[in-house]
Parts: C-alpha cells; sequence; structure tokens
C-alpha cells in the first residue's frame, strides 16, 4: 500500500445531558431513567430505539494505522479522554497525516457521528474538510464524497451502494476465517457504560477496527492491490503487532484467528 490507512470505529453511548436539555428532563431522573424515556420516544416515532446521530457521545474511537512497513493498534477513549479531546486528536492526526481512512459502515454511522460532535465541540479538522477550494486534488477525491475513496466505507462498496445489500462485520469478518466480534455488541455498550467497564467496550472497539483492517486487506488482494506474497506480510505483520500488546482480548483474538485465514482461494 502505497498510501498509509487508518481503519478506525466508534463506539457511542446516549448523550443524556443533550436528551435532559431537549426534552426539558428534570435532574431528579436518574441517567438510565433519561435513555429510556428517550428510547421510548424514539420507538413510538420510528420502531426503533436507536437514537439519531447527533445525540450519540463518543466513548471510544479505535483504529488501526498502516502505512505498508509498519502498524499500530490504538484507542482514544473515555474516561481517560474526554469527547472533545478524543476528537481533537483524531482530526490532529488527519490533518498531519493525510492517511485514506477505512470504516464498516462510516458513511452511515461514523462520519455522521463525527461530523456532528465536531460542531458541538468546536473542533476544527480543516484537512479532514477540505474539498478542493485550497488544495485541487481533494476536488475529485475527499473525506467526504461518497463515491470517493478518501474515506472507504467498505461495506457500502462491497454492498455496491445498494443499502439492502449490506452485511454486518462480524459475518463478513467470520466468513473470510477472521474472529468477528468478540465479547458484546453495539447495542450492549450503553449497559456496559451503566456498569462501570470502559475497559471492555475500549476491548471491543479495538477489535471491531482489527476485523475491519483485515476485511480491508483482503479487499485490496481482491481488487489487486497487494499480491498474495504482499497480503501475508500485511497479515504477518499485524499478527506480530498483536501478540506484543497487552490485553486478554487480544489473547483471545489471536487464539480464534487460524494461521490460514484469508488465504486467497485461486
Amino acid at each position: 500500500m502505497s498510501a498509509p490507512t487508518l481503519v478506525f470505529d466508534l463506539e457511542t453511548i446516549p448523550d443524556v445531558a443533550a436528551l435532559r436539555l431537549l426534552h426539558e428532563l428534570p435532574d431528579a431522573l436518574s441517567d438510565e431513567e433519561v435513555v429510556e424515556y428517550a428510547a421510548q420516544r424514539q420507538r413510538a416515532r420510528s420502531g426503533s430505539d436507536f437514537l439519531p446521530h447527533h445525540l450519540q457521545r463518543i466513548v471510544t474511537l479505535a483504529g488501526v494505522w498502516d502505512n505498508g512497513h509498519d502498524v499500530k493498534v490504538f484507542s482514544l477513549a473515555a474516561p481517560e479522554l474526554d469527547e472533545a479531546e478524543i476528537l481533537r486528536q483524531f482530526f490532529a492526526a488527519i490533518d498531519k497525516k493525510r492517511p485514506q481512512l477505512v470504516t464498516w459502515n462510516g458513511g452511515g454511522f461514523d462520519l455522521p457521528v463525527l461530523h456532528y460532535r465536531s460542531l458541538l465541540h468546536g473542533v476544527q479538522a480543516s484537512a479532514y474538510w477540505e474539498v478542493g477550494e485550497r488544495e485541487s486534488e481533494y476536488r475529485y477525491n475527499n473525506y467526504l464524497g461518497r463515491f470517493h475513496w478518501r474515506h472507504l466505507d467498505l461495506m457500502d462498496v462491497l454492498a455496491g451502494y445498494q443499502t439492502r445489500a449490506a452485511a454486518p462485520l462480524d459475518q463478513i469478518a467470520r466468513l473470510l476465517g477472521f474472529p468477528g466480534k468478540l465479547g458484546m455488541d453495539g447495542g450492549q455498550v450503553w449497559g456496559a457504560w451503566c456498569r462501570g467497564e470502559a475497559a471492555a467496550i475500549r476491548a471491543y472497539c479495538e477489535t471491531d477496527a482489527v476485523n475491519t483492517h483485515l476485511v480491508f486487506l483482503r479487499f485490496q488482494w481482491l481488487r489487486g492491490k497487494l499480491d498474495e506474497r504482499e497480503l501475508k506480510s500485511a497479515l504477518d505483520r499485524l499478527r506480530e503487532h498483536l501478540e506484543k500488546l497487552p490485553g486478554a482480548h487480544w489473547r483471545e483474538f489471536l487464539a480464534q484467528w487460524p494461521l490460514t485465514a484469508a488465504d486467497p482461494k485461486i
């Protein structure tokens, strides 16, 4: 891969302060009661208790940096960092390194959340929002265009930009022989946060980012950007990095990642 890539994933919880404000709820209600009230209102309107993007508060952003030679898994997470600082560090890295961003359903979830939360916290991101007004190369390939690949939404591309063809990351990862989701899913994050399980949320987000990166590597082989030797080298490099990281979630992840996973079937 000639350009650095940043594969990333978000985990969010309901923005309780915003819900209190918009619904004019009393302070006497607990956070859990506020969220349940908002979820019931949302179900009545849409049939789903999934809250709108602008009411999602980021508690973890995990990613995988890969420049073709070195790979690094990282996470920015609460309670060590507040949401504004998570955003500042993320966009500062984009401004400095100008990577290709890779997500799974990033266009449908992660990017809109980043947009609204950056607006709320006043976090500037000049490179991210560039569309060719200052740098002409961004006119036809920027982070915002759905059909541009400076941000590659793997789910959207593989589905042929057809919503009805979209597939879950967990299933695609497991079909390719990768571990898939470990420990929890997105619907369990709020409950885990209420129980004080921030570390478990962080671990879950990190493994999701790595699953996405693994699928991305296979996709790069599929489109001829990596040959068999380069794909194996990239997979080996990632495995070696994970083996050096602390955390029981990496031991579990590696145990469920066979050495032959994602070998091209040709």
